[in-house]
């Protein structure tokens, strides 16, 4: 019995496997989704003049001089660039590309142009699609001035000349918008300061230097706190504070006969108004030398040894003074 039953097991479990395998469904392997590419990514840019002068959120640059522009485009992504253009009247004078460079989170360039000509200008910076990322753009204007001006000039070159000429420290004349003596007296500082010509016209050079916001005097005694420095071979008067240059002048000392003494001093005695001299408003630091204004202030050396300055600008100098104040005089 036992014999049958085995025999019968044997016979039948091949013909079960075979019903078996045959019913089971055939299958392919499951498939793989490729990896999506990633989104390009927004971004914003924006522009940054790196000189000129300001007035009122206005940027203003002169004829001739470099128009240096920084852009920061958020995010930074590797390998992305950008193109900058010039406009001017809604014309495009001049391009150039540049590529994006990390700066921290960003990708930052710089680019320059030399505008020549004056008038309303427009810069535009472009980031084309790319697969990285989406096209984004911004831009920002400028005005370019003439860079020339002399005294009975009017106009906005003017105004911005002599705003210029306040922040680097000249002093003797308001931003009117008028070029009058007072200006012509800061300008001739400048060029005594710089060691170009001792006129009283703004040149073309005098333009560039003041927009770049250079030409300022450098301190000989910058951590003396409130004082003053005359110094002989530039023929210029400083009222410095703080480190820094507050107020620049025209100035004559004394000529080659009667010469200022050297050294440094005290105010001790101020006499206000005019003497039997001419001298007005005059602060003592030794002797009988003093700052005074007086009616001849000529670019070269000239006085009996005292320190002249310009009429006009004896009293604010007077006021400025306080006794005890250092005076340097040095060449």
């Amino acid at each position: 019995m036992r014999r049958l039953l085995l025999l019968t097991a044997l016979l039948v479990l091949p013909g079960f496997a075979s019903t078996a395998n045959a019913q089971l469904p055939e299958t392919d392997p499951p498939e793989v989704e490729p990896t999506p590419a990633p989104a390009p990514k927004d971004g914003k840019m924006n522009l940054t003049f790196r000189n000129g002068l300001r007035k009122q959120g206005h940027v203003f640059l002169t004829r001739g001089q470099h128009l240096s522009v920084r852009g920061r485009a958020r995010p930074f992504v590797r390998g992305q660039s950008v193109r900058i253009e010039l406009r001017r009247n809604g014309k495009t004078i001049a391009s150039k590309s540049r590529e994006l460079r990390r700066h921290g989170r960003r990708g930052q360039f710089v680019v320059k142009f030399r505008p020549r000509s004056k008038g309303h200008y427009t810069i535009k910076a472009v980031h084309k699609s790319t697969r990285k990322q989406e096209r984004f753009s911004t831009r920002k204007a400028a005005r370019v001035l003439d860079n020339t001006a002399g005294v009975g000039s009017r106009g906005i070159r003017v105004t911005m000349l002599q705003r210029g000429l306040k922040r680097l420290g000249y002093a003797g004349f308001q931003p009117s918008g008028y070029y009058g003596p007072g200006t012509a007296r800061a300008v001739l500082a400048f060029r005594k300061v710089n060691h170009m010509p001792r006129i009283g016209y703004a040149s073309t050079e005098v333009f560039h230097k003041v927009f770049e916001r250079r030409g300022t005097f450098g301190l000989k005694y910058p951590r003396a706190g409130k004082h003053v420095e005359a110094d002989l071979s530039r023929q210029v008067l400083v009222l410095a504070n703080h480190g820094k240059p507050q107020r620049i002048y025209h100035m004559s000392s004394g000529k080659a006969s009667t010469p200022t003494v050297l050294g440094s001093f005290r105010v001790y005695r101020k006499s206000p108004g005019t003497n039997s001299h001419g001298m007005v408003h005059s602060s003592y630091f030794i002797g009988g030398y003093a700052i005074h204004g007086y009616a001849s202030v000529p670019t070269y050396p000239a006085s009996h040894g005292c320190l002249r300055v310009p009429i006009p600008s004896a009293w604010n100098i007077y006021s400025w003074v306080d006794f005890g104040t250092r005076v340097f005089v040095y060449r």
